[in-house]
């Protein structure tokens, strides 16, 4: 049996190649189709086999990976219809989230946010792409967070990776940075309704977003 310390190590060096290797998928660094191969990864990463193994097995479990035979996987490759279904599970919890952080904030979670809203906007207005998706992202788990509900929270957890792939689709990074400083203004004013509606637009937006990035026709 290993020894605690071990364990710790081992659990470290999965949740370290995990994290990697989730930027490198959401920033665009390693592109959808790329071969995922355990021996090289481990080369790359400075670390063993196994914690690559768990850390791949964590990723296909949170949408990011498809698992191959044997010992290697691909980036997850989404269709159309996979989008449009996250989409869709999306805004079903993000209008809940919005709309319970619309009523139930408090002082100290509606400065986290704005902090967050600051950061993207900073970012966006500065050109750094990836730091702006990041807060973009960010932002939306934020309030997830600052709506109170615990369920609801655990839900997103299950989609929340896949949820950043798709905000990192972005392009117009300050129209996003934009719309969620409008968004974090509606939810400190409490005006659930406001927010709700505001939401479907941003789902709306961001839609159109992810369609012209892949070079596809908006929808009528």
């Amino acid at each position: 049996m290993p020894s605690t310390a071990s364990s710790s190590a081992a659990e470290s060096e999965t949740t370290r190649a995990a994290r990697t290797l989730r930027d490198q998928i959401i920033d665009g660094e390693r592109e959808s189709g790329s071969r995922l191969v355990e021996r090289e990864l481990a080369a790359e990463l400075g670390v063993s086999r196994v914690p690559v193994r768990e850390a791949l097995r964590q990723l296909v479990a949170e949408g990011l990976v498809t698992p191959r035979p044997r010992t290697w996987a691909i980036v997850r490759e989404f269709t159309e219809e996979d989008v449009a279904e996250i989409e869709e599970l999306r805004v079903a919890l993000e209008s809940l989230a919005f709309t319970g952080a619309a009523r139930r904030h408090d002082a100290a979670g509606l400065e986290r946010l704005r902090a967050v809203v600051a950061r993207g906007e900073t970012a966006a207005a500065a050109g750094e792409a990836v730091v702006a998706r990041r807060a973009a992202a960010d932002f939306h788990a934020a309030v997830v967070e600052l709506a109170g509900n615990r369920h609801l929270l655990q839900l997103w957890g299950t989609i929340d990776s896949r949820v950043r792939w798709m905000l990192s689709q972005h392009v117009d990074l300050v129209a996003v940075a934009e719309e969620h400083r409008l968004l974090c203004e509606a939810v400190a004013s409490r005006d659930e309704e406001r927010v709700a509606g505001m939401v479907l637009d941003h789902a709306r937006t961001s839609r159109a977003e992810h369609r012209r990035r892949r070079g596809i026709e908006p929808e009528s």
